[in-house]
């Protein structure tokens, strides 16, 4: 475990975030004294996805559902059979 002052730390915070993410661990300190820890994280955030029938039993779906309102458009253009 490293550590490094605060003017390094702004000065080469790209070069040591690399280095965390690869699994290292950094202290940083401010005169002489450690004030904070740059650790890699266990893992990425989980993205959170929507999934396909999260609405399961909410509603009926519609077995004509390609053409809603199939006999309703038909009675507008060819009036009541």
């Amino acid at each position: 475990m490293e550590t490094v002052n605060v003017h390094e730390a702004k000065t080469h915070l790209s070069r040591l975030l690399e280095r965390a993410a690869k699994g290292e661990t950094i202290t940083i300190a401010k005169a002489g004294k450690p004030i904070a820890k740059l650790v890699p994280l266990d893992e990425a955030p989980k993205k959170v996805v929507q999934r396909i029938g999260f609405m399961a039993g909410e509603g009926v779906v519609p077995d004509d559902i390609k053409t809603p309102f199939k006999d309703e458009i038909e009675e507008m253009f060819y009036g009541k059979p």
